[in-house]
């Protein structure tokens, strides 16, 4: 007994074989393969561009806010726990909040530099010396002898550590002397003694990753920098770093309830607020722009697609007439367009995530082949351009590809859905 036949589902074998088939190149429809091919490597190298770009700038976001958080801190207390007789407990406290990582009080004062004849500003920092290494990329840069030298002696000692952009400036070498200029003074039984100069030794030159504090900053032993500028027990602020820098919301709650009662808790997104603005505006700015790229890219393929229909009108009139749907037309253009997109999607992924990878090889063998420099180390203090691949962007990006694609086939396959069997094989 025959049984009745029944139709193929949605994107049957048929379906798909007979778009693979379309996508082959023929002498005769040469026009159509080489739009294929030309899409395909639009859409490839736009994804990739895509990719490398934000990867690149995730990395120098990365790096620049690594550097400057390191140097600054993530988060800052102040009120009445920097003045109460239990701020070393509050300082504890905080230190056992889950995701902290250091906790160090500090004091921050204007100061006037001055060697020889020339005068300049600088901002003269005050740490205990247990507590330099929490500023990281400043730590490393200096010498061991410069680390065990800082704070030794009364006070604190004499010997304060200066970027070095701002020595250089200056002409300054490490054991040179530099007199520094408080415009507070120190207190004494007499009162405030006003103005007080004093002449302090260069212990050590630290370059922090960047240019600006580098020409702005001395470190001075907290104890010395409060006798100095007459803060005799007084701290400015306690700094906290975390693991996260992003997570910094969630733990205001926890540290406000360690620090005390009355403590204000502020971060870095509000001390580096434009700077931060600025990343975030860039970001989305250059996400658009370059997911526009994409899009247009994409559009290549419609011009592939209505070529293909054309050719096959006849292809289609007979299908219909042997009883293929217009959905099911529509379906074979569409995985047709579809077909580009993911190919060079995937190939655009391939290739953006292997120059990321990469890059530092790439940029190196471009350097010596070229015999000029692409990055200038001295200036960025990095030996490579920084490229950071984030997953979410991958993931966006490999979507937006494929979403254009996808819509970029549409309307020529609903075209060729609705061409009419009688009309097409009329003149045939």
């Amino acid at each position: 007994m025959n049984l009745p036949s029944r139709p193929s589902g949605a994107f049957s074998s048929w379906e798909i074989g007979l778009a693979l088939r379309y996508l082959r190149a023929k002498r005769k429809e040469g026009g159509v393969a080489t739009i294929a091919v030309i899409s395909f490597i639009g859409i490839m190298l736009a994804v990739a561009v895509l990719i490398s770009v934000m990867s690149i700038m995730a990395g120098f976001r990365s790096e620049l806010l690594g550097r400057m958080l390191s140097f600054n801190g993530h988060m800052y207390v102040q009120g009445p726990v920097l003045t109460s007789e239990d701020r070393d407990a509050a300082l504890k406290r905080i230190a056992a909040v889950p995701g902290v990582v250091s906790v160090t009080p500090l004091n921050e004062s204007q100061s006037l530099v001055r060697v020889g004849n020339f005068t300049t500003g600088a901002m003269v920092r005050g740490v205990r010396p247990q507590d330099l290494a929490t500023t990281k990329y400043v730590f490393d840069s200096l010498t061991p002898k410069e680390r065990a030298d800082f704070g030794k002696g009364a006070y604190g000692g004499d010997r304060i550590l200066m970027g070095a952009a701002l020595a250089n400036s200056l002409g300054l070498r490490v054991g040179d002397p530099v007199t520094l200029y408080s415009p507070t003074g120190a207190d004494s039984a007499f009162g405030n003694l006003g103005g007080l100069e004093k002449t302090y030794f260069v212990g050590g030159l630290f370059r922090s990753g960047t240019a600006d504090f580098d020409r702005a900053f001395l470190f001075m032993p907290l104890e010395q920098q409060q006798l100095f500028f007459g803060k005799e027990g007084v701290w400015d602020a306690i700094e906290i770093k975390v693991d996260d820098p992003d997570r910094v919301g969630e733990l205001t709650p926890a540290i406000r309830d360690a620090a005390g009662p009355g403590s204000v808790i502020s971060d870095w997104r509000e001390r580096l607020a434009a700077f931060y603005g600025a990343l975030r505006v860039e970001r989305v700015a250059m996400s658009i722009i370059l997911g526009l790229v994409v899009a247009i890219a994409a559009m290549n393929i419609i011009s592939g697609i209505v070529m293909l229909v054309k050719n096959k009108t006849r292809d289609i009139a007979i299908l219909r007439t042997v009883g293929a749907s217009p959905s099911a037309i529509l379906r074979i253009f569409f995985m047709s367009g579809a077909m580009i997109g993911v190919a060079g999607t995937l190939a655009g992924l391939a290739l953006g995530l292997l120059f990321c990878w990469n890059i530092g090889t790439i940029q190196h063998a471009i350097e010596a082949v070229l015999g000029v420099q692409l990055f200038n180390a001295d200036v960025y203090q990095l030996d490579a351009i920084p490229a950071l691949v984030d997953p979410m962007d991958v993931t966006w990006v490999a979507l937006l590809s494929f979403s254009m694609s996808c819509l970029a086939s549409l309307p020529p396959s609903w075209t060729a859905s609705r061409i009419d069997p009688v009309e097409a094989l009329r003149y045939e």
